[in-house]
């Protein structure tokens, strides 16, 4: 009888090692996960306006996928429908205020679910800013005079939103000229925060654009705290362009999100001599998966 009791009580001892030993390995896969943010300004099926909303609806789905922790976050503009699409406030997460050109501008957060993938989208709104029936253009289709301050209200509010989430991504995957800001802020005022200080900053490159120029000011108006305007000059003409040309100079990496891209801005992408996904390469996102590895790895390595 002694010696079953005792056997009982090795195994009970060696099953509770067993799940010990379980409960710390998934532990440590689950705090090994990659983890990616997504800042775009488009995404479908919320808002489909270019390409750009394919791409950041299938690539963080496939991400994750493959193991990755996924946030996205866009603007919540007029033309998103928040019954359709299930939107709902997120309190812990409003009542903060960017400043943009000494005036304090409400930020308030929603989010909506994607069933079929488990995601969940963030969306940066503004009544003056975002709840408009038109996205960058009004109704006779002139660009809207405050394109500049829209940029810099979604760009800022989207670094605070994640500082506010307590979540510090490994990765930061930027998607067209309307989160060109981020990848500045990021290597700049936010270079030392604990959120953003090891996190690798990727732009993709798209066609998608304007034909016209934000504000004279733009550049002025989106330095922050610690920063100089030199660290927005590239900013500076305030055409498409430098809109690229500024997110290329100050991201880790850069992805050719189209085949046709503006000369003046795969020349710059080539002289920087940045990690770069070539555009015949963007389709497979088997590649975007690599190029994460690498670059949150440390091993910078070009496939262009």
């Amino acid at each position: 009888m002694l010696a079953i009791l005792i056997n009982s009580i090795i195994i009970l001892i060696f099953a509770a090692h067993y799940l010990l030993f379980n409960l710390i390995f998934f532990q440590n896969m689950e705090m090994a996960k990659t983890k990616l943010l997504i800042v775009t300004h488009e995404m479908s099926p919320f808002l489909e306006l270019t390409k750009i909303s394919e791409i950041t609806r299938q690539l963080p789905q496939a991400m994750q996928e493959k193991g990755f922790e996924i946030r996205i976050l866009m603007p919540k503009f007029g033309n998103i429908n928040e019954r359709r699409n299930r939107l709902h406030e997120v309190i812990r997460l409003s009542g903060m205020n960017i400043i943009i050109d000494d005036n304090d501008n409400p930020l308030i957060i929603k989010v909506a679910s994607i069933p079929a993938a488990r995601m969940q989208v963030y969306f940066l709104d503004n009544e003056e800013y975002f709840q408009r029936k038109q996205v960058f253009r009004d109704a006779s289709g002139k660009f809207f005079d405050d394109n500049d301050e829209r940029t810099i209200f979604f760009c800022k509010g989207a670094l605070e939103t994640v500082k506010k989430l307590g979540w510090a991504p490994d990765i930061v995957h930027c998607h067209g000229w309307m989160s060109s800001l981020v990848p500045a802020y990021i290597k700049t005022t936010y270079k030392n925060d604990p959120t953003f200080k090891n996190s690798r900053v990727v732009y993709s490159v798209y066609e998608d654009g304007f034909t016209e120029k934000l504000n004279a000011d733009f550049a002025k108006k989106a330095v922050m705290a610690n920063m100089t305007e030199a660290d927005t000059k590239a900013f500076e003409p305030s055409d498409i362009n430098s809109m690229h040309i500024g997110a290329v100079t100050h991201a880790d990496a850069v992805v050719l999100g189209d085949e046709n891209l503006d000369k003046d801005v795969l020349k710059f992408v080539k002289d920087s001599n940045k990690p770069t996904l070539a555009y015949n390469l963007t389709e497979n996102f088997e590649n975007f998966y690599t190029f994460y590895e690498e670059i949150s790895n440390d091993e910078l390595v070009s496939v262009a």
